[in-house]
C-alpha cells in the first residue's frame, strides 16, 4: 500500500509476539515503580550520517532535553554537541559529501515551517532557505557533489517546487515549478528525470515519469492503484517503485525507461514500504512492514542472496544505511522493550561497535513489557489486529485498569517501538491495548479503506469492541477501561465520550480533532496536492457532506460526556488548530463534567521538548490515578479542573 501523508504525529509504540514465560512472577515482586522523569531520561537518537572519511556520525539527539545535533567516533566514544538549541528542535541531515560542512533543519516550535541550515567548520550556521512563511525539504545531494536537492512553495504556498543548491554560491536553481499539484518523488543520478504522482484517494495515486530534457510525461501505472516511487538505477536505466495493482499489499516493481516495460523484482506477504540502493548499487536495501514491524532485507545485488545481519535477542533491526564506500553500515536495534541503540557494523570483517545505550540506568530492562500482538473479532467478524501491554504486576488476584490507545491518522497504524509514555503507564499499573482499527494502514488495502466516509461509526466500534476484549482478560478490572489517543486517535477519544458514553469511563484526548469542517477547512496550504484524496476520505467541507461531517464532529455535541476528560495541546500545532480544545473544553465543562486542560505555548503536533513531555504525562497519570484507578481518595483540585500553561 501506499505510504501516507495523514494528519497525526506518528505516535508509534509496539514489539513483536512473545512467549508468556515463567519469569513474570519473579518480576512482578521485584518491580519497581519509575517516576516519568525516570522513563522520560531515556535518549532518543536518530539519524546517523558518515563523515567522508567515515571516522564520525552525524546523529540527532534529545538528551539535552530537546532534539540537537551530536558527532560521535564510528568506534565509540562520547557525544560531541554540535548545536544547543533550547526551544526549536535541530534535526541533523548530513554531512557534505567531500568535508565535514553539515546540513541540518529546523522550524520554529513545532509550526512545520522548515528551514534547511548550513553549519560550517568553524560552527556558524547561515539559513539556507531564508524564505518568509515558505517550507524547504532538503532530498539528496547530487552525484557530482557540487549541490543538492530541495523542495520549496516560496513561490506558491500550495505546492513544492523543486531546486537544485549549489555549493560554491548557495544560490538555488528552479529545475521543477508544480503548478499541478504533484507530489515529487525524488530526480534520476543524470538529472534527466521526475518521478511525480498525483493523489486519486488516499490509498490510490498515479504516477508519471517527468522528463526535464523534453518536458514530457509518462504515466507508469496501468492501472488505478497505490503508487510510491522508491530510486533509480545508478545507470539510469530503469525506476523502481511500489504497487498495489492486483494485490492487497504493496509489492516492488522495476520500470524500463527505453522501452515502458515493467517487471515485478519483489513481493511478500506484507507490504514493501521501502527499497533503495546504496551509493553504487551493490546493495539493495528493503523495508516490509510485517505485523506492524520493521524486516529488512539487504540484498548483495551481484549475487542476489541477501546478506546475513546480526542478530539480537528480544530485539531486532530497525533501520539502517551505509557510508558511500558501502564498506560500513550503521544500524539501529530496539523494540516495544527498549528505546533503538545505534551501531556500526563492519561489512567485511563483521566486527560491530555499540555507539549507545540509551535506556536510563536507572530503570532496569526487564521491568519493561514487551508488546504481545492479538487479534479478535469486531461486531461484524472483520478481524481486528491490536498490540497488548500486559503489566507485570497484572493477574487474576491483582486486576488492573486497563486503556485502549488509538493511533495517528487517518490511516496511521500503532507500530511495534518503544514508547516511553506506554512503559510509563504500564510500569504504573495499567494494560495497554493499541487496536489497529479499519481504516489502518499495514493489513490491505481492503481493510484500509473500510473507514473511508465512515469515520466515528465503524472504526469506533471496533474500538469499543477492543475494550470488551480487554474486559474479557482475567487480569483486567471491566469496570475500569479508559480510551486514550493523539490527533485522529484524540478524535477517536472525543468520539468515544460522545457517541458511546456508557463505555469508556474516561478519555484521554492529545490535540484530537473535534470539528471535522473546521479541520478540513484549515489544513496546512502545503498538504493542497493531497486535500482532495483526504476530502474522498472524510468528506468534503464545503459540500453537503458538510452535513455528516457535523454529525460525527464531537464538539456539536459535547451535552453527551459524561465521562471524566484530560485534553492536552499545543499551541503552535498547524494541523490541529488550538481552538479544536479550547472549544471542546468548554463544552464539555458545561456539563459539570471533571475537564483537565494542558497546554503548551511552544510545542506542536507532538510534544518533544522533554519538559513538556515530563509535565503532560505526570499529568496523564495524575488524572488516570484519580478517575479511571480511583486510588487517591480525593479528587485533583477538589474535582474542579486544572488549566495549565508551559510557555517558551
Amino acid at each position: 500500500m501506499k505510504k501516507l501523508i495523514v494528519l497525526l504525529i506518528a505516535v508509534t509504540i509496539w514489539s513483536c509476539k512473545q512467549e508468556k514465560n515463567q519469569t513474570k512472577p519473579n518480576i512482578a515482586e521485584t518491580l519497581e515503580t519509575y517516576t516519568i522523569k525516570q522513563m522520560m531520561d531515556n535518549e532518543s537518537v536518530f539519524g546517523g550520517s558518515f563523515s567522508p572519511d567515515k571516522s564520525k556520525l552525524l546523529v540527532t539527539s534529545n538528551r539535552s532535553g530537546i532534539y540537537n545535533m551530536y558527532t560521535v567516533a564510528s568506534s565509540g566514544g562520547d557525544f560531541v554537541p554540535v548545536t544547543a538549541s533550547d526551544s526549536s528542535s535541530v534535526f541533523s541531515i548530513s554531512y557534505f559529501p567531500e568535508d565535514e560542512r553539515m546540513l541540518f533543519e529546523m522550524d520554529n516550535n513545532g509550526d512545520e515551517i522548515y528551514h534547511i541550515y548550513l553549519m560550517d567548520g568553524e560552527g556558524t550556521h547561515t539559513d539556507l532557505t531564508p524564505y518568509e512563511g515558505a517550507r524547504s525539504i532538503f532530498y539528496v545531494w547530487a552525484d557530482d557533489n557540487k549541490s543538492f536537492f530541495f523542495t520549496s512553495n516560496k513561490r506558491d504556498k500550495r505546492y513544492m517546487d523543486l531546486y537544485e543548491m549549489d555549493l560554491e554560491s548557495f544560490s538555488p536553481t528552479l529545475l521543477y515549478q508544480n503548478d499541478e499539484g504533484y507530489d515529487i518523488g525524488g530526480i534520476s543520478h543524470d538529472k534527466k528525470y521526475l518521478p511525480l504522482s498525483k493523489a486519486i484517494n488516499t490509498n490510490d495515486s498515479d504516477m508519471f515519469l517527468y522528463s526535464l530534457e523534453d518536458k514530457s510525461a509518462t504515466k507508469i501505472n496501468p492501472n488505478q492503484s497505490a503508487n510510491s516511487y522508491e530510486d533509480f538505477s545508478k545507470d539510469g536505466s530503469s525506476l523502481y517503485y511500489t504497487t498495489d495493482d492486483g494485490a492487497e499489499f504493496a509489492y516492488l516493481m522495476k520500470y524500463n525507461i527505453a522501452d515502458g516495460s515493467r517487471e515485478k523484482v519483489m513481493e511478500r506477504n506484507w507490504d514493501i514500504v521501502g527499497s533503495y540502493f546504496t551509493e553504487n548499487d551493490t546493495y539493495q536495501v528493503t523495508y516490509i512492514n510485517e505485523d506492524a514491524k520493521n524486516v529488512i532485507e539487504v540484498k548483495d545485488v551481484a549475487s542476489g542472496e541477501n546478506i546475513e545481519l546480526p542478530k539480537f535477542d528480544n530485539t531486532s533491526i530497525t533501520n539502517v544505511g551505509f557510508s558511500k564506500d558501502e564498506k560500513t553500515m550503521r544500524f539501529y536495534a530496539g523494540g516495544s522493550n527498549t528505546p533503538s541503540n545505534l551501531f556500526v557494523y563492519d561489512l567485511e570483517t563483521k566486527e560491530q561497535n555499540q555507539l549507545t545505550n540509551v535506556l536510563n540506568p536507572e530503570i532496569k530492562g526487564e521491568h519493561l513489557v514487551t508488546a504481545e500482538v492479538i487479534r479478535f473479532n469486531s461486531f461484524d467478524g472483520v478481524e481486528i489486529p491490536a498490540i497488548y501491554y500486559k503489566p507485570h504486576q497484572a493477574n487474576a488476584e491483582n486486576k488492573v485498569p486497563a486503556l485502549v490507545w488509538v493511533h495517528g491518522g487517518p490511516g496511521g497504524q500503532s507500530r511495534q517501538n518503544f514508547n516511553s509514555l506506554v512503559q510509563y503507564m504500564v510500569n504504573h499499573g495499567y494494560a495497554i491495548l493499541a487496536v489497529n482499527n479499519r481504516g489502518s494502514s499495514g493489513y490491505g488495502k481492503t481493510f484500509y479503506q473500510m473507514d473511508d466516509l465512515n469515520h466515528g461509526d465503524k472504526d469506533l466500534k471496533d474500538c469499543v469492541e477492543g475494550k470488551n476484549w480487554l474486559s474479557q482478560q482475567t487480569e483486567i478490572d471491566a469496570s475500569k477501561i479508559g480510551i486514550i489517543g493523539g490527533s485522529y486517535g484524540g478524535y477517536m477519544t472525543m468520539a468515544a465520550l460522545t457517541y458511546t458514553p456508557d463505555e469508556f469511563a474516561v478519555g484521554v484526548n492529545l490535540f484530537g480533532v473535534t470539528n471535522w469542517i473546521r479541520t478540513l477547512r484549515s489544513i496546512p496550504p502545503w498538504w493542497e496536492s493531497f486535500k482532495d484524496a483526504l476530502f474522498k476520505e472524510l468528506g468534503d467541507p464545503n459540500s453537503a457532506d458538510s452535513v455528516r461531517l457535523r454529525k460525527i464532529s464531537p464538539l456539536y455535541h459535547t451535552d453527551k460526556v459524561t465521562k471524566p476528560l484530560i485534553v492536552l495541546q499545543g499551541a503552535q500545532d498547524p494541523r490541529v488548530l488550538q481552538v479544536e480544545s479550547d472549544e471542546i473544553v468548554a463544552g464539555v465543562r458545561k456539563n459539570g463534567v471533571p475537564v483537565e486542560y494542558v497546554l503548551f505555548e511552544d510545542e506542536g503536533h507532538g510534544f518533544e521538548k522533554k519538559e513538556n513531555q515530563i509535565e503532560a504525562y505526570s499529568k496523564i497519570l495524575e488524572f488516570l490515578d484519580v478517575y479511571l484507578k480511583q486510588d487517591k481518595g480525593t479528587p485533583i483540585n477538589d474535582g474542579e479542573t486544572m488549566e495549565m500553561n508551559s510557555g517558551s
